[in-house]
């Protein structure tokens, strides 16, 4: 059964053949401003190495804390992997604050599901788990933004109880309140 984790080394072949898979649809060019195609270009060529993985899952469990150093204008974020026993189907990330750029574009949640995984409800089913998360972190209730154009991406949020706010630029802007999403409760650690 598919289940929120912590990010984990027992993932490692399984995820990378998923970040295959985004950068085959395009993702991890300069112009791909998601945090997947950041970390396609930042370490992608890197990941096949045990070694360099396992750090970079520390970083990504690291990103959620006050007091890790982070690029300007990034803020604490907790990422989670969407796992299905050593299988890697996606991630999603709750940011803990916005800020301008995240107010007008990003969100404070974020998520994506690997190619050959899609269209069998796990985005919804993402969200909808992440959703205590963020109510754990004292988000009442959090932006969730799509391209105007992802009919895909507008279905998840709004069956996720997403209310459209506006839509700036590209991007349609949804809130979603956290306080009746059930009870708030971590994600499994896969050790």
């Amino acid at each position: 059964m598919p289940q929120l984790v912590t990010p984990t080394v027992h993932v490692h072949r399984s995820f990378v053949a998923a970040m295959e898979e985004f950068r085959a649809e395009g993702r991890g060019t300069p112009e791909d401003r998601s945090m997947i195609g950041r970390d396609i270009r930042v370490h992608g060529s890197d990941w096949q190495d045990a070694a360099v993985f396992a750090r970079y899952v520390e970083e990504t469990r690291a990103d959620a804390w006050e007091h890790t150093p982070r690029p300007e204008g990034f803020v604490p974020c907790t990422t989670l992997w969407y796992v299905d026993g050593d299988r890697f189907l996606g991630r999603i990330a709750v940011r803990h604050r916005l800020n301008p750029v995240l107010l007008e574009w990003g969100g404070l949640v974020g998520y994506d599901v690997r190619p050959t995984a899609r269209r069998r409800g796990h985005a919804t089913a993402m969200l909808r788990a992440a959703l205590p998360v963020a109510r754990g972190l004292g988000l009442d209730e959090v932006l969730v933004t799509c391209d105007h154009d992802n009919s895909a991406s507008r279905r998840v949020i709004e069956s996720c109880g997403g209310v459209l706010e506006d839509r700036r630029e590209e991007k349609l802007r949804y809130w979603i309140r956290t306080a009746d999403s059930g009870p708030a409760g971590a994600p499994a650690t896969a050790e």
